[in-house]
């Protein structure tokens, strides 16, 4: 076929470099890099790692050190990576060298992204780069370390924004930095330039836009209009160094001038010192000398900071209330208004403070990201934990002037998604409860407040501003009754009993208007149709949303008690649930759902074939047969008993049989962890995990018995779910099937395909996967009570082991030597009086 070795040479060299690229973008992989370890090569391929502040917005550090998914406009813009650029001119008598400094452009954004059908203009992707780049997460720190065969330097990029356990404010503010660090290890003095530029990406259409003078760098500004003004918004670009040179308006041409006059700029070392100019400007630069001896190091600090105090978002709808209700509870503002334009009144002011308070606020971010990474945990645990924290950094949290938090379940790729803090989402969420208690608290007020009818009617989706809305729509029973749970969570880690008095009324109408709308006849499980996080109504009892049922309840009984309230009707429904839960919907391995439509107070309403063609209509009589649409009946649910976990993370310990709870669970790994997804059938959204990735499927049928229609996302894969029965687990002490389900979900997150730090379900940055800070206490028990001011420790993983562990008060490391525990705090402090290690009392 082939006339000579050269063609023959040339095929086998085609379909090798396909075979290559099959192998780097292949859906499920083996794992070959060492968890919470770098990404490099095609690991690097997706790596975007966010800076920012919670609700202030984020940019994110990709891998390779660029910056993309610039989203400082208090809404998501994943696509949004804006022609903004570091480089370095090392100075040569035979030519400069001129360096992006970034690694190499990865393949998939040179074609098939956005803008690249007609090349990709408007970006840097055509400028020269290193050679090669790894980065490390150290959350809040990511650190890119490049390359170059023609540049005699070492070079380390180190990306970070504040981050302080029990300091929400400064882990709020709207502000990053890049620390690039430059070594020279030869014996020769290199002269360079460090620079940085970038086009007004503040920008908007209209005009209105320029360029302003900053001490030390820039100002990209946008200004609003009385149309539009949420367009008002600065970003701030600026070094600590005083030999900067700024040039505050790149040239202004035609076609691709500007960005060809700045790249030779750039070129040629030239410290161009260009005044700023009246009206719209393409982009600015700044310049800062660097010369090093042999052995020497210099780091310039590049410091971000973004002020966008107006927006348009208005979320839920107004409740029909008078309107002396409505004014007592009414925001300042009809729209949102992130937390920082509050606190400071323009972009100045925080540059001022993000000056003044840089090198406190590095230090105390360092010393938690060293106890946090100072741990004998398993290496993936680590990693999944972390890397969810970035959630915390993402456009899915906002938060009020007044501080208080309000958050989507997840962002689509240009404005947040499912919008309200929803409760049965934020459920799994573990993280902030315990990193910053004060958020957590304001979650709770307003679920309790604005979101609560006298009624005890909870709206899942708390409106934005935060305000009374309409109750015209199911209650989320698994949301409002973990509600209850967590009030009793943020109790016992706050200590603040006066908080929980204050609380307990809306509480307690909360709890009584669930059991009489779902449980109106006292069996002590959910009858009625009840709404959940499967965004549809359960008919009949189950064990999911009952497990919840019954954990509300014991919080209620515990709570009650403490405030001296009579809550003997709550002991009496929770003997009916466990016994109603173990002997009627437990079948010998899994607990499940028992579908009814017979004795209930709701009326099926049986689905009308003639919506259909005759072709559907035995269809149509199979599904009436079969109960409503989107049950689970028979099926294995993974967070099956959800509740039971949530009340175990909360300290309200085991509420039916443990070796029921545990069957469960292994009926849950038996049959539910796929490590191959090949064969498949996902007609719902099959992204999260697919083809030969492994995942934790949310539901399958062992016994058979499933549903032509089951519930709408049983065939998908969910982090949030995979971490959640992971902890569990671990926490019922098979530790070995807990690791097993985070190595596979930390495996479809490893680079290649997905972002490892952005986990996402219906939207990015999804809120349901921070369930993951709940493999701390899956492995080692460990939680603290400031009520009773005690320790509790309760190791799965042996007497030895050191974790990282966070209170209201203070951070540091607890863990066991040979037995013993011992407690190191770092940062404030934590009074301890007495310790439990796995229910017997030891001393510190």
């Amino acid at each position: 076929m082939y006339t000579n070795l050269t063609n023959l040479r040339s095929y086998l060299i085609v379909v090798l470099i396909a075979l290559l690229g099959l192998a780097q973008t292949s859906v499920g992989q083996t794992q070959d890099r060492e968890y919470n370890g770098l990404y490099e090569g095609p690991h690097l391929n997706r790596v975007a790692f966010p800076i920012g502040g919670i609700g202030a917005g984020m940019v994110c550090l990709e891998g390779t050190g660029a910056i993309s998914h610039v989203s400082v406009r208090n809404k998501m813009e994943v696509f949004n990576e804006p022609c903004s650029f570091a480089a370095l001119t090392v100075k040569r008598p035979k030519g400069n060298v001129a360096k992006v400094l970034e690694g190499p452009v990865p393949v998939w954004k040179v074609f098939g992204s956005p803008n690249t059908g007609n090349g990709a203009a408007r970006t840097s992707f055509g400028l020269p780069r290193f050679d090669r780049a790894s980065f490390l997460a150290r959350f809040p720190f990511g650190i890119v370390t490049l390359e170059d065969r023609e540049i005699p330097l070492q070079v380390r990029v180190t990306g970070w924004s504040p981050f302080v356990p029990g300091d929400p404010d400064n882990a709020s503010m709207p502000v990053g930095a890049l620390e690039y660090t430059f070594s020279n290890n030869s014996a020769e003095t290199i002269d360079a330039v460090f620079s940085y530029n970038t086009k007004n990406f503040m920008a908007v259409d209209g005009g209105g836009d320029t360029i302003l003078p900053a001490r030390n760098g820039f100002v990209l500004h946008q200004e609003g209009t009385e149309e539009d003004p949420e367009n008002l918004g600065s970003f701030a670009c600026f070094v600590d160094d005083d030999n900067v040179v700024v040039d505050h308006c790149w040239f202004k041409g035609g076609w691709w001038d500007s960005l060809t006059l700045a790249w030779k700029n750039i070129q040629e070392a030239r410290l161009l010192d260009n005044p700023p100019v009246d009206g719209p400007c393409p982009g600015a630069s700044l310049f800062v000398p660097v010369t090093l001896k042999g052995g020497q190091e210099k780091t310039v600090r590049l410091m971000f900071t973004w002020y966008v105090p107006r927006t348009d978002l208005r979320l839920g709808r107004d409740a029909p209330e008078d309107s002396a209700r409505q004014e007592s509870k009414a925001p300042a503002s009809r729209t949102y208004v992130p937390w920082y334009a509050g606190r400071f009144k323009d972009i100045e002011e925080v540059s001022r403070y993000w000056r003044r308070n840089y090198d406190d606020l590095r230090q105390k971010t360092s010393l938690f990201t060293e106890t946090f990474y100072d741990s004998t945990l398993p290496a993936e645990v680590i990693e999944a934990v972390a890397a969810n924290l970035t959630i915390l950094k993402s456009p899915t949290v906002l938060r009020q002037t007044n501080g208080r938090l309000w958050c989507f379940e997840g962002c689509s790729d240009e404005r947040g998604c499912c919008h309200g803090s929803c409760t049965h989402v934020w459920n799994y969420a573990q993280a902030i409860p315990h990193l910053f208690p004060s958020l957590e608290r304001s979650l709770r007020e307003s679920e309790f407040n604005e979101s609560q009818d006298e009624r005890g009617h909870q709206t899942f989706r708390t409106a934005l501003p935060i305000r009374p809305t309409t109750h015209d729509y199911h209650a989320a029973s698994d949301g409002q009754l973990g509600g209850i749970m967590k009030v009793y969570r943020e109790w016992r880690i706050s200590g603040d009993t006066s908080w929980l008095k204050e609380l307990w009324p809306k509480v307690k109408i909360s709890l009584d208007y669930s059991i009489n709308t779902w449980d109106p006849r006292g069996k002590g499980v959910l009858e009625e149709p009840h709404h959940n996080t499967y965004d549809i109504e359960y008919w009949g009892p189950d064990g999911h949303c009952s497990s919840f049922y019954l954990g509300a309840l014991v919080a209620a009984i515990e709570m009650g008690t403490a405030v001296k309230e009579d809550v003997s009707r709550y002991r009496d429904l929770l003997a009916n649930g466990k016994k109603f839960l173990e002997t009627e919907l437990f079948n010998g391995e899994y607990f499940y759902h028992k579908i009814q439509t017979e004795g209930l107070n709701a009326e099926f309403r049986p689905l009308d074939s003639s919506r259909n063609g005759s072709g559907y209509s035995h269809i149509v009589n199979m599904l009436n047969t079969q109960g409503p649409k989107y049950q689970y009946g028979t099926g294995c649910l993974s967070d099956g008993v959800l509740g039971f976990w949530i009340a175990q993370m909360a300290g309200l310990g085991e509420i039916v049989d443990t070796n029921k709870v545990k069957s469960h669970l292994q009926a849950v790994h038996k049959y539910n962890l796929k490590h191959d997804l090949s064969d498949h059938a996902n007609p719902q959204r099959p992204a999260f995990a697919v083809g030969r990735d492994g995942g934790l499927l949310l539901c399958t049928w062992p016994r058979g018995g499933q549903l032509s229609i089951p519930f709408v996302y049983s065939d998908e894969v969910w982090t949030g779910i995979e971490y959640q029965v992971a902890s569990h687990l671990m926490l019922e002490g098979m530790v070995r099937e807990g690791l097993e389900i985070v190595r596979v979900c930390r495996d479809r997150y490893d680079g290649r395909i997905r972002n490892p730090f952005n986990e996402y379900e219906c939207g990015h940055w999804y809120a349901r996967a921070l369930s993951s800070y709940g493999l701390l206490q899956g492995l080692t028990g460990l939680r603290y009570d400031a009520v009773d001011r005690t320790l509790y420790i309760d190791s799965k993983i042996g007497e030895n082991f050191l974790c990282f562990f966070s209170a209201e008060t203070g951070f540091g490391t607890v863990g066991l030597k040979n037995g013993r525990p011992f407690m190191e705090i770092k940062s404030g402090q934590l009074d301890v009086r007495q310790v439990y290690v796995s229910g017997r009392k030891m001393s510190l």
